[in-house]
């Protein structure tokens, strides 16, 4: 497969003074708004959609319920330059290719965590700040036909933590990974953890799990079938990059690892489809010679065969997005263009294709 990059070189910091934090330290804002987005070829599977109605996101989280899917949080560009979190949440409908407003999150937030339980979106938890990032503990549920948001327990203080990979198995939300604190700047706070826990909705309860083999943020996550895939992420900054994929068995609570990735790649977007794990783009050259990569690979793991398989790239290369499926298509709305925080309005899809 043709890897086709965008690299950021030798950029200015553009931050607004309000506004000093930046999705991953070290990397430049886009100034001035709204970062260029250079075309690319929709072929083999991929589809071009409607742009994000609201403008640019980037850092959000992803839901499917029914036929929309909702866009939550994130970071959004200010006019004078920089970024800011934001609690917006946008609706796409799938069938219609149109977008709507919905309720805002409470609490702005980006790096979510974010999933979808009885047709009901959770949020459990993320990260927001100013000069520093910080996680943390808010937790709301959303019912799509009541058109709200009610706040639930926050996350215990010793598990609290936004950019974990997640999964759904019955009425449990399992998070793996994340980060606790992202400091901007040269030698920033990226504060990686290990942790993993599950949420059950029904009782409202908290449950520690066996921790990762290593620290991850920045990852995939899906569960398919008793199974959790931890894929790709990061350790304590961009440049540390990893392929591994570590799996969960919920039923003997052991992880074990699987065919690694062929890409090493942090910042990536994730979905599951039947038995296969979907993974786009992402973000960090794995010999750390240059942070300002940003990829256009789509790799998708068959969890039967513990195979990988490269597909078309990715038309317009992104990181900081996210993926969900929706009758077996793979929406990713959003996302970063170049190193950093370079949020687009940018909104496709791709149809896997039988094995």
């Amino acid at each position: 497969m043709q890897r086709r990059t965008v690299l950021l070189l030798g950029a200015a910091l553009a931050v607004s003074p309000a506004v000093e934090a930046h999705a991953h330290p070290d990397h430049p804002a886009a100034p001035g708004g709204t970062t260029p987005v250079e075309q690319g070829t929709y072929r083999k599977r991929w589809r071009q959609l409607a742009p994000i109605a609201s403008g640019p996101r980037q850092e959000h989280g992803v839901a499917a319920v029914g036929d929309k899917v909702y866009v939550i949080g994130g970071i959004v560009p200010q006019g004078s330059g920089g970024i800011t979190t934001t609690g917006r949440v946008d609706v796409y409908d799938t069938r219609h290719d149109t977008w709507s407003d919905a309720a805002p999150l409470p609490v702005a937030m980006n790096h979510p965590n974010v999933a979808v339980v009885h047709g009901r979106i959770h949020v459990l938890g993320g990260l927001s700040g100013g000069s520093a990032w910080q996680a943390l503990p808010d937790s709301f549920v959303y019912s799509p036909r009541a058109g709200r948001w009610r706040r639930l327990p926050s996350v215990p203080a010793a598990i609290v933590r936004g950019s974990a990979a997640i999964g759904v198995h019955g009425t449990r939300i399992f998070l793996a990974g994340g980060m606790r604190v992202l400091v901007p700047g040269a030698g920033g706070l990226q504060d990686t953890v290990d942790t993993v826990s599950a949420y059950d909705v029904v009782t409202g309860r908290w449950e520690s799990l066996p921790r990762l083999p290593q620290a991850r943020d920045h990852a995939g996550g899906a569960v398919v079938g008793g199974t959790f895939y931890v894929l790709g992420g990061r350790d304590r900054g961009q440049v540390n990059v990893r392929d591994t994929v570590h799996a969960l068995d919920l039923r003997g609570r052991r992880w074990s690892e699987r065919a690694p990735m062929p890409t090493a790649r942090g910042g990536i977007a994730a979905a599951a489809v039947g038995t296969r794990i979907y993974t786009f783009g992402g973000e960090g050259r794995h010999d750390g010679s240059n942070p300002n990569t940003v990829f256009d690979e789509t790799e998708a793991y068959d969890t039967e065969r513990d195979r990988w398989r490269r597909l078309a790239p990715m038309p317009v290369p992104r990181h900081g997005t996210a993926a969900v499926a929706v009758r077996g298509t793979i929406h990713i709305p959003g996302g970063g263009v170049l190193g950093g925080g370079a949020p687009v309005d940018v909104n496709d899809s791709y149809r896997p294709a039988p094995w």
